[in-house]
């Protein structure tokens, strides 16, 4: 993991950013103190709907559940007519 100094990250900032997208990890010191970090951003996995609806699904096969009636019938359970 590389140090710098404060001044140097103010100096030296977009190369510094470039280096962390990399996957570097730089700590910003001052006065030899550290008080920051630079980090890449974590990523996240991005989801497939057509995937995710597909393995509810499967669940609910797996399980042989379901919530019974209609849709309509749960959306208006409970109303006044």
């Amino acid at each position: 993991m590389t140090t710098v100094g404060t001044f140097e990250a103010k100096t030296h900032l977009s190369e510094l950013l470039e280096r962390v997208a990399r996957g570097e990890r730089i700590v910003i010191t001052n006065r030899g103190k550290p008080v920051a970090m630079l980090v890449p951003p974590e990523v996240a996995e991005e989801k497939d709907t057509a995937r995710v609806g597909r393995e509810m699904l499967a669940y609910r096969d797996r399980v042989k559940r379901t919530l019974g009636g209609s849709f309509r019938e749960m959306a208006h359970e409970g109303h006044r007519y």
